[in-house]
């Protein structure tokens, strides 16, 4: 019975013991014996400084160049020359067409030409007798006006006898059939021994250029207008002409090697969609970039003077999706106010409202940060932050 008798009274001073003990420690924590340091966190000075307004648009990728390939004579094809799907030379021979037919015409036009020149040579030597009996008055007026015209006749038969050769010629030529433009050409839509005609609807193949490619995208004219707008207002700058930077993003995000440049924006809307068409040129060494693919085109249509960026990670989001940053107020208290953000700027947010510049924004350790809380800035370096998140390099084995 003594043995359980202390047994309650031993809990008691125990519970007491830790009682106390938690009173002291808050007692001390008021006191200041135990706050936690300030965070320290990375800052930036809001400056205002010159970014470009950046559109983002849907486009199609076309050839600059497109080229049916026909016949120019009707024959019976003999050969295809060309490899399907390959870059060929303007001027290279792709198919071959019966010649035969067209020899045995160049032959009697050369035929033709011959008989006009002898012709004419006979008429040329009965003007000169009819001169020279003109001039001993043993001819008559009539006579020499008659070989006058018969040598103008056969002059006349010459050219057109050369005339006739030459088509023969170029007809002759024809029957190879020659590429108009260089480019990669497709498949080949006619088969040796196919009968084909110069006045047919149908081609024998198709052939692109594109080195360079055309990037055709489309922009809302109402968007457009309130470009013109903002630098009417002097609200944006104008780009100078030729100097817009364009760029291509694919499916995957990601950019194409090579920037472009604008050539021109149709002068037209299109009344189904409102749309106005853009076009941009692009290089395309590599081949990368084939007709009908789906890109976004990125322009830099302005520039906006005086503009506010800020840094993506220094921006936080509250419940109902309102942007927020920490702004650093008097005795370093950390300020969250609500802003309104424009277009992405590479990692950084162009800031609409709610900032001004010679602010300092808390950039890094935001998550470190509550409202009105006291934190230790330091000035934030971009650069060394990226380095530090780099994965190290891998050592040699």
């Amino acid at each position: 019975m003594l043995r359980n008798t202390r047994l309650p009274r031993l809990k008691a001073l125990m519970a007491a013991t830790t009682l106390l003990a938690l009173t002291a420690g808050h007692t001390f924590a008021q006191e200041g014996g135990m706050q936690m340091p300030p965070a320290a966190v990375g800052v930036v000075e809001m400056k205002s400084h010159a970014v470009p307004v950046v559109n983002e648009l849907p486009g199609r990728i076309a050839a600059t160049r497109v080229s049916e390939v026909r016949a120019r004579v009707s024959g019976i094809l003999q050969e295809r020359v060309f490899e399907q799907g390959t870059f060929v030379k303007q001027g290279d021979v792709l198919y071959r067409i019966d010649p035969r037919l067209f020899r045995v015409r160049v032959a009697s036009a050369e035929a033709t030409l011959q008989r006009a020149k002898a012709t004419q040579q006979n008429a040329r030597l009965q003007l000169e007798r009819q001169q020279s009996l003109k001039e001993r008055n043993i001819a008559t007026g009539i006579d020499y006006d008659t070989a006058a015209v018969a040598v103008a006749q056969a002059d006349a038969d010459v050219a057109s006898a050369e005339a006739g050769l030459d088509e023969a010629k170029i007809n002759l030529d024809y029957t190879e059939v020659r590429a108009p433009i260089s480019g990669i050409i497709g498949g080949a839509l006619v088969t040796e021994g196919a009968l084909v005609t110069a006045d047919g609807t149908s081609n024998l193949a198709l052939i692109q250029q594109v080195d360079p490619v055309y990037a055709d995208f489309t922009q809302s004219a109402q968007d457009l207008l309130n470009l013109k707008r903002a630098v009417a207002d002097g609200k944006l700058a104008s780009t100078a002409p030729g100097e817009a930077r364009v760029e291509l993003v694919f499916d995957d995000g990601s950019l194409y090697a090579e920037p472009g440049r604008l050539l021109f924006a149709s002068a037209n809307v299109d009344p189904n969609t409102g749309q106005v068409t853009l076009r941009a040129e692009f290089p395309n060494k590599n081949g990368d970039l084939l007709p009908g693919m789906y890109v976004r085109v990125r322009i830099e249509q302005a520039v906006r003077q005086d503009a506010l960026t800020v840094p993506q990670r220094a921006v936080t989001r509250n419940e109902a999706g309102q942007a927020q940053v920490y702004v650093l107020a008097e005795g370093n208290k950390a300020e969250l106010r609500p802003v309104t953000l424009g277009q992405v700027l590479g990692s950084e947010w162009v800031v609409e409202s709610g900032l001004k510049a010679g602010e300092t924004v808390i950039a890094d350790g935001v998550q470190k940060v509550q409202p009105g809380a006291t934190v230790a800035p330091e000035p934030w370096k971009p650069d060394a932050a990226a380095a530090a998140s780099a994965p190290a390099p891998a050592k040699a084995e």
